[in-house]
């Protein structure tokens, strides 16, 4: 996230180049299948949670999508979470 912050003051005024970062929660995928496949382990992920599961990589693409897109045209320097409200406890 440092990082993100230092290249976005680098560029944001002599190239007008947006710098952000993304950073996801636990989202439910073949690396993690370990979790997900194991009711015990899965119901303790699911409870440190607030939203209580772990989010869907669909769920990610409304996220991507803003930074992509002029949307996000006059954000630079910062970190998108997406988690299901992890961070927030």
């Amino acid at each position: 996230i440092l990082f993100t912050k230092s290249l976005a003051a680098d560029l944001a005024g002599s190239t007008q180049i947006t710098v952000n970062s993304l950073s996801p929660g636990a989202f439910t995928t073949d690396m993690n299948a370990k979790f997900t496949t194991d009711d015990e382990k899965l119901a303790a992920m699911n409870a440190s949670i607030p939203m209580g599961r772990m989010g869907h990589p669909q769920e990610l693409a409304g996220a991507v999508l803003f930074l992509a897109s002029t949307a996000s045209s006059y954000m630079t320097g910062s970190d998108l979470v997406v988690d299901g409200g992890f961070v927030a406890v």
